[in-house]
């Protein structure tokens, strides 16, 4: 007979050294019953659903364990609060100190060399960890202030891009030219569809900026495309890398989470410094300009609500097709309602609605609209005009009052867990199974 869960609620809620023995004996028994069974793309519907209902039988000790001991986790895991962790880093730590409670590198490395279809859904344990972190109002807090600091890569290669005004990053560019820091995303072959190496270069993009102090505004354009279908002319974005997700290569936390917590939000928060000197305020900020050459998809789209403007040229469009792919836009529902209101918001989500740049509603996301040729000429104005202390202090305001940090907090604890369970869902898998067959592209 196939093992069980030998851990119940009450056992999870006990002191938590005795609570941390019952969950790791939960989960091995799990371990024990997945072990006897055939691979998970190989089960059938019987096994499948003998293996789900045991993985849900031990998330829910796992739910009940951190609503009673998030914080004392946390504490651990970060000294309390003395270390600042990033999202990876603290999940590794938490697979060593708290085995069970979220999968282990064996277990990702593993996930990782299946398809998105052949995955044990381990990841699910990570969003149900972050989400009960993200929940706290304490532990939370400071996994913002931990996501909001400069990466290592960023701080390793400030020297040099300080002397050179200059940093190649593979599929991200940037370079200051007149107070502006240009970033430029370069996934030619790609048409800056999104993965797991493009954020982290944006991320570290985005640092540079915020960290050199001659930087004034920073701009994101889409480079030139060596696309068949659009050699030669600059893209925005496609948004999220589909062929990657449908080969098992879109991760959780080095991703989905990272991505939001991260570069996105260093974009609207700016980059936390510990210094004394910086007594005027906790972050480096800078306005932030953007402009969308043929297209901005999916993240292309969430992108843009964080920008302070947005310049669009007159053939391009906007589109966040969350519903044709499975997913949750990042946190385009949280923040899309603000600029669009709540009727065009659902049609952009759950409709896949297009926007072209040349319709009236496109104005509730572009800034300016100009013809093509005339784009080049409208940033350099637009970087002009927003350059000086004055916009900086007037959009942290902007910011604080339209999107304050706590409601940002809860919304993100939400999406750790059901973006997690998207991705694992047969119905995005199908979805974008189907889109890698065809093989298509934006039109």
């Amino acid at each position: 007979m196939l093992a069980e869960p030998v851990a119940g609620i009450a056992d999870v809620r006990l002191p938590l050294d005795a609570a941390r023995r019952a969950v790791h004996e939960a989960d091995e028994s799990v371990r024990t019953l997945l072990a006897a069974l055939p691979e998970p793309d190989r089960r059938s519907d019987t096994e499948r659903t003998t293996a789900e209902q045991a993985k849900d039988r031990v998330r829910a000790l796992r739910c009940a364990f951190l609503d009673t001991h998030v914080d004392a986790v946390y504490d651990e895991l970060t000294s309390a609060r003395t270390r600042y962790l990033r999202i990876d880093e603290l999940a590794a730590a938490a697979a060593v100190r708290f085995p069970g409670l979220v999968p282990s590198r064996p277990d990702l490395d593993a996930e990782r060399a299946r398809p998105q279809s052949g995955k044990e859904g381990h990841e699910i344990d990570q969003g149900i960890f972050f989400s009960r972190v993200l929940g706290s109002p304490a532990s939370g807090a400071h996994l913002l202030d931990a996501m909001l600091r400069p990466t290592a890569r960023a701080l390793e290669l400030l020297p040099e891009y300080l002397e050179t005004g200059r940093a190649d990053l593979g599929p991200v560019r940037i370079r200051h030219d007149g107070g502006a820091a240009r970033i430029t995303m370069c996934g030619a072959d790609c048409l800056n569809a999104e993965d797991a190496r493009q954020a982290d270069a944006m991320e570290t993009a985005v640092d540079l900026a915020l960290l050199d102090p001659r930087t004034q505004v920073g701009l994101l354009r889409g480079g030139v495309m060596s696309h068949p279908r659009y050699s030669g002319r600059r893209v925005f974005s496609a948004g999220i890398n589909l062929k990657a997700l449908h080969h098992g290569g879109i991760p959780l936390v080095d991703f989905l989470l990272k991505r939001e917590l991260g570069y996105l939000h260093k974009i609207l928060r700016g980059v936390l410094i510990d210094d004394p000197a910086q007594w005027r305020s906790r972050t480096v900020e800078r306005p932030w300009v953007a402009a969308v050459d043929g297209f901005a998809i999916g993240g292309g789209t969430q992108l843009l609500l964080l920008f302070d403007h947005v310049l669009a040229a007159a053939d391009s469009y906007f589109s966040l097709p969350a519903a044709q792919e499975g997913i949750i836009p990042g946190a385009s529902n949280f923040r899309l309602g603000r600029s669009t209101g709540a009727r065009l918001s659902r049609g952009l989500v759950l409709d896949s609605r297009r926007i072209r740049a040349t319709e009236p509603e496109a104005r509730l996301l572009a800034d300016e609209v100009v013809e093509p040729e005339e784009l080049d000429d409208a940033v350099e104005r637009s970087l002009l005009r927003f350059r000086g202390t004055a916009v900086t202090a007037n959009r942290r305001m902007l910011n604080l009052a339209e999107e304050p940090v706590d409601a940002f907090r809860r919304y993100m604890a939400e999406f750790a867990l059901q973006q997690a369970l998207r991705i694992h869902d047969e119905d995005v898998i199908g979805k974008v199974g189907r889109f890698c067959a065809r093989g298509t592209v934006p039109s």
